[in-house]
């Protein structure tokens, strides 16, 4: 009894140790074992096992692929790795000595020959497997990360190594146009969900050497592939340095989106104002990283991360440098308007109305008492319920399905009005100043930024409403003062506004495009100018 319980724990003790262990076992028949444990292929429908015979050298190895059914390419799978390993061929029923010439020269009349020893992992690589992506794996944690990916394993007797092979044929969706980011002049493509696809914009774009692109594995379940992406010989190494040590240094279970991702590497701030830039135009990307900063993407996320990021860059539009200066600079003083109205038009008008009625001509002023005199409520109840339903259809617009969206923020907010002035509710001059205020909110070309602003307008309306314009310029030197002491990845977050010579190359307002010799200074990159001074040759000196 003693005896039959030792032999237990010791095979107990010996399975342990198999499935602990993480090097690739010489035993074909004990990594088959291995991965039928770790894969559960018992229960789990799409994880496919295929066993076959190799031919090679005139020797027979037994071996197995191992693949997840339906993120691969059969026709691949089939043609370019079980055929030529498995079927007779001139390459692998060749039997002569072990040896084989690797390369012959002649120098001075003399044929020199380089001859190597047979190696049957070299052999595979070379001669049998006509696949152009093939690495060899020792640790098992690396073949399952590319099996999870799409691609397949193939293990061979008595070897202590497998071979992680390129099969991906999952179906994706092509290349669009965006959905988010309207487009006047540039592109029409954006980001989708492959990484791979992603990086390929990007160099189709930038088309340079320089521009590199480093892999990084975040999440400990997941391992969902990051790429890091500048250029070698124009971005700040020390940028660089910051960002890549944040990703590394991430303790996290899954990573399933750039939102989250966003939130894990950039610095808090009591505000809550975004800090790094998202977009899904390729085009924008690459104008970025040829100004010197960093972008990183998400595998399975059709948005790029670009950082750092400033004020001014939430109010500015990729278009923007593909319209002529005047342009451009119209719709950037329009965009600064909106954000003006948005955060403080509410609260203003709440100040002016309640404490500093001399503001207003007297005709104005009866008019807005005569409007209000069967209102039944105080006047921040009044706006309150109108700013309230106006996010309620803003919202409402967004999830309800494409074709009625747009209808239900239209009619919604109409019928609402209408109906909310003839109940008597709220002042039809309360209807002007909600509508106003929630147009110009469609100005700002981030959603993050825009959410920011928004959520704002409440605090500038409470206090509008508390202390009249004495609390609203309070609260902006509050919020002005906070938002100087937030730092992107150790740029502070004012500037290019404050100071106002921090502004080198990315001013707010757009110059002429003969005049954008310098990249951004606050970004230190390693070459400053992009052009030349006369950059019109063609004008003559």
């Amino acid at each position: 009894m003693i005896l039959g319980d030792t032999s237990l724990e010791n095979e107990e003790k010996e399975n342990n140790f198999i499935l602990k262990n993480d090097k690739v076992f010489s035993s074909i028949d004990v990594n088959l074992e291995f991965i039928k444990t770790k894969y559960n292929t018992l229960i789990n429908s799409d994880i496919v096992l295929r066993d076959f015979i190799i031919n090679a050298r005139g020797k027979q190895y037994k071996a197995f692929i191992l693949y997840i059914d339906g993120m691969i390419n059969s026709e691949i799978l089939n043609d370019f790795i079980l055929k030529p390993l498995m079927l007779r061929n001139k390459s692998n029923l060749y039997d002569n000595d072990q040896t084989r010439v690797i390369s012959e020269a002649v120098t001075n009349n003399v044929t020199v020959r380089k001859v190597k020893k047979f190696n049957l992992p070299d052999y595979l690589k070379s001669c049998l497997i006509p696949q152009n992506s093939i690495k060899e794996k020792e640790n098992f944690s690396d073949l399952f990360s590319g099996i999870n990916s799409g691609n397949c394993a193939l293990f061979v007797d008595t070897l202590p190594i497998a071979f992680d092979i390129e099969v991906k044929g999952f179906n994706q969706r092509s290349v669009e146009k965006p959905n988010n980011e309207i487009v006047i002049k540039g592109p029409h493509e954006a980001f989708v969900e492959n990484i791979r696809t992603n990086t390929s914009l990007l160099r189709r774009i930038v088309n340079n050497e320089h521009l590199i692109i480093e892999n990084i594995e975040v999440g400990k379940i997941t391992k969902t592939k990051c790429a890091l992406c500048y250029i070698k010989d124009l971005t700040n190494t020390d940028l660089i340095a910051e960002v890549r040590f944040r990703l590394n240094n991430l303790q996290i279970d899954s990573l399933l989106s750039t939102g989250q991702l966003e939130q894990l590497i950039t610095d808090t701030n009591d505000l809550a104002v975004p800090q790094t830039l998202s977009t899904e135009r390729p085009d924008k990307s690459a104008s970025y990283l040829l100004e010197g900063r960093v972008v990183v993407l998400v595998n399975g996320n059709p948005y790029a991360l670009i950082l750092p990021s400033v004020f001014i860059d939430f109010l500015k539009s990729p278009d923007d440098r593909n319209l002529k200066p005047p342009f451009a600079n119209f719709a950037l003083a329009i965009r600064f308007l909106g954000t003006f109205i948005t955060l403080l038009l509410p609260g203003i008008y709440i100040a002016i109305t309640s404490f500093h009625q001399e503001f207003l001509p007297t005709e104005l002023l009866f008019s807005i008492l005569a409007s209000r005199e069967n209102v039944p409520f105080p006047i921040i109840v009044e706006i309150l319920i109108m700013e309230i339903s106006f996010e309620l259809i803003r919202e409402a617009g967004l999830r309800v399905p494409s074709p009625i969206g747009p209808t239900i923020g239209i009619v919604g907010a109409i019928i609402i009005g209408q109906a909310a002035v003839s109940a008597g509710i709220v002042s039809p001059i309360l209807i002007i100043i909600v509508a106003i205020t929630g147009i110009a909110s469609f100005t700002i070309p981030d959603f993050s930024f825009g959410f920011h602003i928004r959520l704002y307008r409440f605090l500038f309306t409470f206090l509008g409403y508390i202390a009249g314009s004495l609390g609203i310029a309070l609260g902006i030197f509050v919020y002005l003062s906070m938002l100087c002491d937030i730092k992107s990845f150790g740029i502070p977050y004012m500037t290019g506004v404050s100071p106002l010579d921090s502004s080198k190359g990315h001013g707010y307002f757009i110059p002429q495009i003969w005049k954008r010799e310098d990249r951004t200074a606050f970004l230190d990159p390693q070459k400053m100018k992009k052009q030349d001074k006369i950059s019109m040759k063609w004008k003559g000196e």
